[in-house]
This record gives structure tokens, C-alpha cells and sequence, in this order.
């Protein structure tokens, strides 16, 4: 079938054959929109929003023993050796890619799943909750600091906790921090 078509103001009509594939739903290497479409369906399960946490990992899919993290392997394009010594230091390896393939493109080689600079690692879940534990009673033991800073007094004075009312007190919650707004 020839068509004819302009390709600008006072040229002549040019006859080219029409190229175009009969169904509209084929993509240039023959594959059906539809079927893909389902393909896609079938294998997100019928959820096509992914959330707006790219880095979420489903806790289904980590190994028992086992906790994962994402961490840093480079910023602005540039790696950081010191930094992945000391996370291979302190027990972190990389997941390997093989073990999650849909966290990864289909036909992807890389050997371990990196999104945006950051890295997958896993480390024994023991390992991870001494650890935390170890930051927490260094929070803890740095408020405490604080708080008896509060009560002490510079040589001459009187002592804070002699009348109630100039008795440090001390409150504490947690939650949001308010960002000011500029």
C-alpha cells in the first residue's frame, strides 16, 4: 500500500511504502503489548504500585539467621575502599544477586543487587543485634552524661537539688523532629 505524504510547505507529494505493521499491539521485534502487559501482571501479582520505598526488602525474603541493610558503595560515582573495609570489617558481605534474581533486571549478570549507589549486605542477625545493642547503651550512657552535667554546679554555688524548684528536670519522648520551615 503507498501513501503519500508532504515533508514541508511546496514540496512535492513523495510515494513510500507504508512500514507499518498491521497490528498496532506488535512491537518492532514482533512481541504482543497484551501479553507482555500480563507477563508484568503475573509477576508483580497484581500489585503494579511498588511503593515509594525503592529500597524495601520483603523480611519473607531474608534467610533466618540472617539481617540485611542496604549500605554506601559510592557516592557521586565514586567508590569508597576505606569505607567497605570497614563494613567487611564488621561482618557485612554483599547479598548475592543470585539468590534474589527479581531484585535485579531479567538477564542482568551483575553478581550482587545495587540500587542507586547502594549495595544489599547480610550479616548474621546475631551480630547485628549486639551491635545494636552496643549503640543503644552508648545513647543511653551519653544522655545519663548529660543529665548529671545538669545537676552539677561550678565550685561556690549551691547545689541545684537543694530547693525543688531549681532541681533539674528532665523530659524525654521520642518522635518526630519538626523541620522549621525557611
Amino acid at each position: 500500500m503507498e501513501t503519500e505524504t508532504r515533508r514541508g510547505p511546496g514540496r512535492p507529494p513523495m510515494n513510500r511504502p507504508d512500514t507499518r505493521e498491521e497490528s498496532p499491539r506488535l512491537a518492532m521485534d514482533g512481541r504482543d503489548a497484551a501479553a507482555r502487559a500480563a507477563a508484568i501482571r503475573e509477576h508483580l501479582g497484581g500489585d503494579l504500585d511498588e511503593g515509594p520505598d525503592k529500597f524495601w526488602i520483603d523480611p519473607d525474603d531474608i534467610p533466618p539467621g540472617w539481617s540485611y541493610e542496604w549500605k554506601r558503595r559510592e557516592t557521586l560515582g565514586k567508590q569508597d575502599p576505606a569505607y567497605q573495609v570497614a563494613l567487611a570489617r564488621k561482618g557485612w558481605e554483599p547479598v548475592p544477586a543470585q539468590r534474589h534474581p527479581s531484585y535485579m533486571p531479567e538477564g542482568d549478570q551483575h553478581r550482587i543487587i545495587e540500587r542507586e549507589g547502594m549495595v544489599l549486605m547480610e550479616r548474621p542477625a546475631e551480630i547485628t543485634a549486639e551491635v545494636q545493642a552496643l549503640e543503644r547503651r552508648k545513647a543511653n550512657d551519653q544522655v545519663g552524661i548529660k543529665e548529671r552535667q545538669l545537676g552539677l554546679t561550678p565550685e561556690g554555688q549551691l547545689p541545684r537539688d537543694a530547693d525543688p524548684r531549681t532541681r533539674p528536670r528532665v523530659n524525654k519522648s521520642w518522635g518526630p523532629v519538626e523541620i522549621p520551615k525557611e
